[in-house]
């Protein structure tokens, strides 16, 4: 049986790993693997008792090769007298991965970098169409006697469109936070 979970943080990971556990306490192996964050550096995973790289490993090459973050998957196997073999392992163990990525919906989500931009009322339409080609989303505006928008833009859209936004003059563009 293989399970797919969105997760945040290790103890997360760990808090489902037990009730995995508890739930199918009679399953032989517990073999996972999880990756976190955007950067995809923080991962693991584990055989649980199987041979060495037969389990864990073939979980984490079914994350990697459908570039997702954020997951755990979990497979319980509950041993049903057959000997798999090393290369029937790493197959089943593959296999049940890619089923429960298959029959889930993946999230896509972005990062994002929140900004702060101020400016004159005249330069309003060209503040705005540089955002909304940028397909930023707007979480603040404000048009007293300067102008301030602040929002929401993907990351990998965020250079150009501050560089297009720095070409306007009286034009401030602040970094807030990464999303």
């Amino acid at each position: 049986m293989a399970f797919i979970f969105p997760v945040k943080t290790e103890t997360e990971i760990k808090e489902i790993l037990n009730s995995i556990r508890k739930e199918h306490h009679i399953a032989n192996h517990h073999c996972y693997a999880w990756r976190l964050g955007a950067d995809k550096l923080a991962f693991r995973s584990n055989d649980d008792g199987e041979p060495s790289n037969t389990a864990g490993k073939p979980i984490l090459g079914q994350i990697q090769s459908n570039d997702l973050t954020d997951v755990l998957i979990v497979v319980a196997r509950y041993f049903g007298g057959t000997l798999l073999g090393v290369s029937g392992l790493i197959n089943a163990y593959r296999e049940a991965a890619a089923d429960a990525i298959k029959n889930s919906q993946i999230i896509e989500k972005y990062v994002q970098f929140e900004y702060e931009t101020s400016f004159t009322f005249e330069h309003t339409n060209a503040v705005m169409k540089i955002l909304k080609n940028a397909e930023a989303k707007i979480i603040s505006q404000n048009y007293d006697s300067n102008c301030i928008i602040k929002f929401y833009i993907r990351k990998s859209l965020s250079e150009n469109a501050e560089q297009q936004l720095k070409k306007i003059p009286v034009i401030n563009i602040n970094y807030l936070k990464t999303m």
